[in-house]
């Protein structure tokens, strides 16, 4: 077995379909959603502060693992490792790609590589001076054996809670899903499918042909702004980068059969529309936008019952609303998935001493939440 850290797009290619064999249904983990983020997130010249730093192990020929990764470079920070799909895309259940089976040899190696790649001073090595990942998680088998490999390496592994992601595990049909919410969102569902599904005063339409896509995109992105920029808030689609990234991955995603994107009117206009990625028998719900002078007929509420339904009809075994705890979440039935953040500083002096600094800001921080909590 060995290990190659794969620096352009161009040299990644090749390896497309393997990518997504190994992402296994994972759609934040695949080949296109992070080829294009890195399209658009990424920089791909030589005098970059960024460039890709995609670690791939191969037994013989066979590629059986992936860390796809990049660098970024800062004066004070030194050389920091990131996933790709971090940032303002909020990519979910990342982490380092594996062939089922080969966990242990995957993360051994891994872990070799970049002990070694640390401490080298042969200019064309990895060289890092912090492993940085969020959006991990918590179950991730392969994750929690890389940071155990690093950990008796030498390297400082710090491991520590985010946001977690809901998940509603699909029961076999609609009533059985109804019997399991509260009686006052039953009731709200039954209200909903009286005044507006069989009034026929609402109706779901759902992107069936690509030449469709980019309207249903157009109304997302209307629905959306207005809804944020009425709350003051600028809105996802207000960042150029963002915007390019939606507009070039979801038509690959369509092809790929990884995209469902349904649009929701009532009384003939969009009222809400949601586009969900798609892998494994799972829904991910990813982006949502709603019309502001809509909100007294609750679309969203409308919007979500609607999809779950059509989601058990069509044999899915589970609904994910990602990552954020908002409230609704759990109402709709969902239980929470754990993620965690890894920070990892390899052995070398600077590194620690960096490390040490975060970790005392760290608890400092923690301190002055938890006074202030206590104050109040």
């Amino acid at each position: 077995m060995r290990v190659r850290c794969l620096t352009t797009l161009k040299k990644l290619a090749p390896y497309a379909e393997d990518w997504e064999r190994l992402a296994a249904g994972a759609p934040f983990r695949g080949w296109t959603w992070l080829h294009h983020w890195w399209r658009h997130y990424g920089q791909d010249k030589e005098d970059a502060s960024q460039r890709l730093a995609v670690l791939c192990v191969f037994d013989s020929r066979a590629l059986v693992g992936i860390a796809p990764w990049y660098y970024e470079s800062t004066a004070l920070g030194g050389r920091k490792l990131r996933p790709l799909g971090s940032g303002e895309v909020c990519s979910d259940y990342l982490g380092v790609l594996c062939q089922p089976g080969r966990e242990e040899a995957v993360a051994g190696m891994l872990a070799d590589y970049l002990v070694t790649n640390a401490q080298d001073n042969d200019p064309d090595a990895l060289h890092w001076d912090l492993l940085h990942l969020d959006g991990i998680d918590a179950g991730d088998p392969v994750m929690s054996l890389l940071a155990h490999c690093l950990a008796i390496s030498g390297c400082s592994v710090s491991r520590r809670g985010g946001l977690n992601c809901w998940r509603v595990d699909l029961p076999d049909d609609w009533d059985a899903y109804l019997a399991s919410l509260s009686k006052n969102l039953r009731r709200d569902a039954r209200r909903l499918e009286r005044d507006l599904i069989k009034t026929d005063r609402a109706a779901l339409r759902s992107v069936e042909r690509l030449d469709e896509l980019e309207r249903a995109m157009d109304v997302l992105i209307d629905l959306h702004q207005r809804r944020r920029n009425m709350l003051s808030d600028g809105g996802c689609f207000a960042s150029q980068r963002f915007l390019g990234f939606y507009r070039d991955v979801l038509p690959d995603l369509f092809r790929q059969g990884q995209l469902r994107f349904y649009c929701l009117e009532i009384d003939g206009k969009p009222a809400a529309a949601e586009f969900l990625l798609v892998g494994g028998g799972v829904l991910y719900g990813y982006q949502t936008g709603v019309a502001p002078e809509a909100m007294k007929h609750q679309p969203g509420k409308l919007l979500n019952l609607t999809i779950i339904r059509r989601a058990i009809a069509d044999g899915y075994r589970a609904v994910d609303f990602l990552r954020g705890d908002e409230p609704y979440k759990s109402r709709f039935g969902a239980r929470p998935r754990p993620s965690v953040e890894y920070r990892v500083a390899p052995s070398k002096a600077v590194a620690q001493i960096r490390h040490n600094l975060w970790l005392a800001g760290s608890s400092v921080k923690q301190w002055v939440k938890k006074g202030m909590g206590n104050h109040r």
